[in-house]
């Protein structure tokens, strides 16, 4: 079991959270981008997620919502599946809480939402209304789980039966996307419909299936998320071969506050939480795809 564990030390040498990553298991790396734990011992958690690939999160105290970036509000379930989103979402719970979940690659989403996976872009839904009550039991073993191992053997599986249910989705097509996404800091269209060989209308329509946006809105959203990522842990951005990738410094402000939901100056004094994933995230590189662990 490799993981990557960060513990921001709070006030005489408290911690009041632990994130912890985890790979996924060989087979489903091409479904899952990670698997993660959270410990907030907080009376409030309060925080502006970056845009992300869907997730799919276990809380066991499930008082708090999701505030989408057109202001739709979703309350926290013991089980939530959120589709990919469109900019940067805030996350509210009521503390002491413990979340797991994991993320879902391109082919994961569209494997387990079937005709559904673009029209969960900046939503979600419980996953009860999806999988039936029997996911109460899913949610009981996780959290009754001994340790990590078993919560993570546990998690795997669960990933293995949801993904039975609908026809995989074209893996040549999400790896094309992805390797798009990350070989350049500032991806451009033409080179995506030159690589999959598609029309403009295909490939659009295709991106918006698995990815839940447009591939000129995927490519600001991964180029944004990239450069937020990179400040997030300390890191300048002409040293990452990011600095090129934005017009000005407006546009780079203005592109890293919608899809991070913070400014350059921001990220460069994190929250314990925003440090904490993007480095958490980064210790991964080797063990998940770029498309994890750059962003």
């Amino acid at each position: 079991m490799t993981e990557a564990t960060s513990t921001p030390p709070g006030a005489d040498g408290d911690e009041p959270f632990e994130l912890q990553y985890f790979p996924p298991d060989p087979d489903l790396a091409e479904m899952v981008s990670s698997f993660y734990f959270v410990r907030i011992d907080l009376p409030l958690f309060d925080e502006s997620e970056r845009a992300d690939r869907p997730q799919f999160r276990i809380m066991d105290v499930p008082e708090g919502e999701y505030i989408f970036p057109d202001g739709y509000r979703f309350p926290a379930g013991r089980a939530t599946i959120i589709g990919p989103t469109s900019g940067s979402v805030r996350a509210i719970g009521n503390g002491p809480l413990r979340m797991y979940g994991f993320g879902l690659m391109p082919a994961g989403w569209a494997t387990l939402m079937g005709s559904h996976a673009d029209k969960l872009t900046d939503r979600a839904i419980n996953a009860a209304d999806l999988f039936g009550d029997w996911i109460e039991e899913v949610v009981d073993a996780i959290g009754n789980a001994a340790d990590t191992a078993e919560r993570l053997v546990i998690g795997n599986n669960f990933v293995r039966e949801i993904l039975k249910k609908n026809e995989p989705a074209p893996v040549w097509f999400t790896r094309t996307v992805d390797e798009w996404l990350t070989a350049s800091p500032s991806p451009q269209v033409p080179e995506l419909v030159e690589a999959t060989g598609m029309s403009i209308r295909s490939v659009e329509r295709m991106t918006k299936h698995y990815y839940g946006l447009s591939p000129r809105m995927l490519a600001r959203k991964y180029r944004a998320v990239r450069a937020a990522s990179a400040l997030a842990r300390g890191e300048k951005l002409d040293d990452a071969e990011l600095g090129d990738a934005f017009y000005d410094q407006s546009h780079l402000i203005r592109e890293i506050k919608r899809f991070a939901g913070a400014t350059p100056g921001q990220l460069a004094r994190p929250s314990p939480y925003t440090e904490a994933t993007a480095k958490g995230r980064k210790q991964m590189a080797g063990k998940v795809s770029p498309m994890v662990s750059e962003t």
